[in-house]
């Protein structure tokens, strides 16, 4: 079944568009699809986005090791470097301040129909990244390679099975969800 989907670029690209707006869905039941929510997690007074993002994070992490581990599918890791970690950051913080999305939460309020995100934030993701493809050639020659750190993993680094480090950590992360969640965070 999964050879057929891989072979097939349209079901694909449909699967993709049903997930998104799944996760589009979510985001919104979930509350981050609003500014007040956003701004109230950058004064530190509701951590409902932290704990959507926290919670996407042991979701993922766990759901791409298993299907890893039953040989569903193959981890096909892009190397990183300081240089293109910082420029990415930047990137996303000088959006974030200016409009207060994420690029998930501003397709999402897109959808819900908030006009700050549809004219701010979705014409920003499409102007930046046409910005970006057009200064790419130059920007991958030059400061994002700097710092290149290869395709590491923390497993691969300290020579352990990926669940070693899976494992553990997605166990932190549920004992600080459960803490917010009792914290009243």
């Amino acid at each position: 079944m999964l050879e057929k989907l891989h072979a097939d670029k349209d079901k694909q690209l449909i699967l993709g568009l049903l997930l998104g707006i799944c996760f589009g869905f979510l985001l919104q039941r979930s509350g981050v699809t609003h500014y007040d929510v956003i701004l109230s997690q950058l004064l530190l007074r509701d951590f409902t986005v932290v704990k959507v993002m926290l919670t996407a994070v042991v979701v993922g992490m766990v759901g791409v090791h298993a299907l890893r581990s039953l040989g569903v599918v193959e981890l096909h890791l892009k190397s990183g470097s300081i240089g293109s970690t910082v420029i990415g950051g930047l990137i996303f913080g000088v959006g974030f301040a200016l409009l207060g999305y994420c690029p998930g939460t501003a397709a999402a309020a897109a959808g819900q129909g908030s006009l700050d995100a549809l004219f701010g934030g979705i014409a920003g993701i499409i102007l930046g990244s046409w910005l970006f493809a057009l200064a790419y050639p130059k920007l991958s020659r030059g400061i994002l390679k700097m710092g290149d750190f290869g395709d590491i993993t923390i497993p691969r680094l300290l020579g352990v099975d990926p669940w070693f480090i899976v494992v553990p950590v997605a166990g932190l992360i549920v004992g600080l969800l459960a803490w917010l969640e009792a914290a009243g965070l």
